[in-house]
């Protein structure tokens, strides 16, 4: 497999090379986006395993299907109030988070 960049070895200078070094703008920028579309998959899952539809999650959240859409798209900024109601009440399920 050929790459465009013999210079580039690992995935980390990769970034930097297309998004800026770390704390950049760009790079925050880059990595807020990312983390909103795993988030997004992450509930994609969980109401695939809880065998729901968008439309039935909005439903006993109160929201519209195209709003479920965009968060499972990682094309919503969601409040934290919002995510413990998606995942603790739609899905039945408990959230925690870690700060490093």
């Amino acid at each position: 497999m050929e790459t465009k960049n013999k210079n580039i070895k690992s995935f980390s200078q990769h970034l930097d090379k297309r998004y800026g070094a770390t704390g950049t703008k760009e790079r925050i920028d880059f990595e807020i986006k990312a983390k909103s579309f795993a988030i997004g998959e992450l509930i994609k899952e969980e109401r695939k395993l809880a065998q729901m539809t968008q439309e039935q999650l909005a439903e006993k959240i109160g929201a519209k299907k195209s709003f479920i859409s965009r968060i499972e798209n990682g094309h919503s900024d969601i409040q934290l109030s919002t995510l413990y109601k998606l995942i603790e009440f739609g899905l039945g399920r408990k959230i925690n988070f870690t700060i490093q």
